[in-house]
């Protein structure tokens, strides 16, 4: 989505909103890659308005500018819709900690709560083909995590790392239990496990100690011959038990901000019938499979790959609206 296109969205939500004034704001935000498919918001502080026209609470996203001036609007503008900020950033290569350094402190000038980041920017299961591949990007990995942490301690801003289809629920206890920093925890996606086979609530449970920040989402399951298919839903259209999610992570972390990740595309595969699935994973065994396929249903699953562009962006759009929806109406956020 181009800038005129985004800003136009953004003033028919407004409209929107308006004529809707009675409804209180949603205590969920928006995470920018609820966009991810098709709009793909440019500006963080414009992404701030769209989110506020649709009633958000708050945003996270990366910062598009850290010039003072920039940092110091958001900052007001957030602060007078009473809206909340986190950050997107990349995780630093050990050694060449310098571009991150700055984006933490652009960060903390801008009232960000938590800067979430992920270690793999793929899918485990699609990125490595044997096992000594994937070990070396874990030791990497927690190279990469040691400079980072030396940073946010530096300047007290809060790194929460996203289970990203990357850490099963257990190695991601397991980081967090050998880091024992109170400047770091999880991001936690609500979703992303079952991919690496992991029961939903029970990743949800495990993380939810840990959890600085999340990404709220609902999904659903389907067969296909090389393993099931994986679906983001609206809140509420898919197979999780989201009031249990949400009680669980406010029981665990009153404070942590939940944040809506609703991304609209085709469902996405996940060959688990496939032995090269299995490569990076040799403690898992065919419970796991079991359980998870046990989950999956002969159902239909969105296709938004052929659709005209406006009806892309008009779903997409749409998802969001509907999660919100439902996150203050039946979820009491």
């Amino acid at each position: 989505m181009n800038r005129r296109m985004f800003l136009a969205a953004a003033a028919a939500a407004t409209g929107a909103s308006a004529a809707a004034a009675a409804e209180p704001r949603s205590k969920m935000g928006i995470a920018v890659t609820s966009y991810l498919s098709f709009g793909r918001p440019k500006d963080t502080l414009e992404f701030l308005e769209h989110a506020n026209a649709l009633g958000a609470g708050g945003i996270q996203m990366p910062l598009t500018s850290r010039e003072p001036d920039y940092i110091r609007k958001l900052r007001a503008r957030a602060g007078e819709l009473g809206m909340y900020f986190e950050a997107i950033a990349s995780l630093p290569k050990a050694g060449d900690t310098t571009a991150f350094d700055s984006t933490v402190a652009a960060a903390k000038e801008a009232g960000a709560l938590a800067i979430r980041v992920n270690c793999l920017p793929g899918r485990r299961y699609e990125n490595f083909t044997n096992l000594a591949d994937w070990e070396n990007a874990v030791a990497q990995s927690h190279l990469n995590i040691d400079a980072a942490l030396r940073i946010v301690e530096t300047h007290q801003v809060p790194l929460a790392i996203e289970n990203h289809k990357d850490w099963t629920a257990d190695e991601m206890v397991a980081l967090m239990k050998a880091k024992a920093s109170r400047w770091l925890g999880v991001c936690l996606d609500t979703g992303n496990n079952i991919a690496l086979l992991d029961d939903p609530m029970a990743t949800v449970e495990a993380l939810a100690p840990f959890a600085l920040s999340t990404h709220i989402k609902d999904m659903r399951v389907a067969p296909y011959p090389d393993g099931f298919l994986l679906s983001e839903m609206p809140l509420g259209d898919g197979m999780l038990d989201m009031r249990r999610i949400v009680d669980t992570i406010r029981h665990a972390r009153p404070e942590t901000r939940l944040t809506l990740e609703m991304i609209t595309r085709d469902p996405l595969k996940v060959p688990c019938l496939m032995d090269a699935y299995w490569a990076t994973f040799p403690e898992r065994n065919g419970l796991y499979l079991a359980r998870t396929l046990r989950m999956a249903r002969e159902q239909s699953l969105p296709v938004v790959s052929g659709l005209p562009r406006d009806a892309q962006l008009k779903l997409e759009e749409d998802n969001v609206k509907k999660s919100l929806t439902y996150a203050r109406e039946r979820l009491g956020l």
